[in-house]
């Protein structure tokens, strides 16, 4: 087994005994990029020197005992909607082609506290619009178990960097499943945090009120290391929680005797792969042998859940990407007569297909005569 075998806690451990440097750590991931990405293409940016300088300065911090953290000196790649001051991010899409951010994303400057040395930025379906990150303005990644197949999305990108050993961890975000279905066609492991534990803020919105920055690993202490360091209270995102209770590694023990497990009904029925039913219903049976109480229960409201959110997704997206107008940052088109042809030319030319039909679902959802029947109907469902 090699250096990139190992999960991120494993090592930040081997860092910190002085088995391994932070800069061969970062060395193997950057060799490993060079290698596999002509096929998997995770990434959209990758900062190699600074990536490499990066690791000098944790280094001589880690040596000081200024930075003792399980996670100091451990590669890390960001998906490509989280704002990172002086390097590029796209949201993999045109019209924030050459967009470069002056501030970083809270949950990433808590990284950078810690110690993470930061590798690139993650490709991902367009403003997070997929499920397959084949929506990518910068081409599709793909599965490192087989190039054939998609990695999932809209952090397919960030899985499959994971997945391919291109890093040690990943931060994604997840509005409707963007994280934890990537990661389970890729074979690591994703949280989608409960709203409002991670800051929001420098994160490039989709859905506001349903994205979640979260972690993706090799295993869930992995998640669980990396949350405890991205979760903070932030007076800068106004839906951020004053949590106590984010010592989520104490959380890691085998003992589950008297916990519920609860499987919901409706989501084991019509229209599941039976390999896939059977995995879940054999892991419910391992935690029940072990004292678990397991509980088959009834959602109800299953048939609702999707048309709930994409009403939602769609209505929060078309008033979220408003912003992007050509006039401030991003894409602008070359040639266009008067200010409302060049915000038309430039949102035409900018954006892609996905994102045009979820701007104009949404737009719809929210006009005068629909708001009732469809936009607020979904917030009671969701409600």
């Amino acid at each position: 087994m090699g250096l990139l075998d190992d999960t991120a806690v494993e090592l930040g451990k081997k860092i910190k005994s002085g088995e391994v440097t932070v800069k061969e750590a970062v060395t193997a991931c950057l060799d490993q990029i060079e290698k596999a990405e002509s096929t998997i293409h995770a990434y959209v940016t990758i900062d190699r020197e600074g990536a490499l300088k990066k690791a000098e300065e944790v280094q001589k911090k880690i040596d000081e005992g200024e930075l003792t953290g399980p996670l100091a000196g451990v590669p890390v790649a960001i998906k490509d909607n989280m704002c990172i001051a002086g390097m590029r991010t796209t949201c993999s899409s045109k019209i924030l082609d050459n967009f470069v951010p002056t501030y970083t994303a809270e949950a990433v400057k808590n990284l950078e506290q810690a110690g993470a040395v930061i590798l690139g930025k993650t490709n991902m379906d367009e403003f997070a619009m997929g499920s397959t990150t084949e929506t990518s303005a910068y081409g599709v990644t793909r599965n490192p178990w087989d190039p054939e197949h998609v990695p999932g999305g809209s952090s397919g990108g960030s899985c499959a960097a994971v997945a391919a050993g291109e890093c040690f961890y990943a931060l994604g975000s997840d509005t409707g499943g963007s994280i934890r279905q990537p990661s389970s066609f890729c074979g690591v492991t994703g949280i989608k945090p409960t709203y409002g534990t991670v800051s929001r803020y420098g994160l490039i919105a989709y859905g506001s009120s349903l994205d979640q920055i979260g972690p993706v690993g090799k295993d869930v202490t992995d998640c669980a290391t990396i949350l405890e360091v991205i979760a903070s209270h932030d007076k800068k995102d106004s839906t951020s929680l004053e949590r106590t209770d984010c010592d989520f590694t104490s959380a890691l023990v085998k003992d589950v005797k008297g916990m519920k497990i609860g499987i919901p009904k409706d989501y084991l029925g019509k229209g599941l792969d039976s390999e896939v039913k059977e995995a879940v219903l054999a892991a419910a049976k391992v935690l029940e042998e072990a004292g678990a109480i397991v509980e088959e229960f009834d959602l109800s409201l299953v048939d609702y859940a999707i048309p709930a959110y994409y009403t939602i997704a769609a209505a929060e997206a078309s008033s979220n990407l408003e912003r992007f107008d050509g006039v401030k940052y991003g894409y602008r088109a070359k040639e266009y007569e008067g200010l409302h042809n060049m915000y038309k030319k430039s949102r035409s030319e900018g954006f892609g297909p996905e994102v045009k039909r979820r701007i104009m679902l949404g737009s719809f959802v929210l006009s005068s005569g629909y708001y009732d029947a469809y936009y607020l109907k979904a917030l009671r469902t969701k409600h």
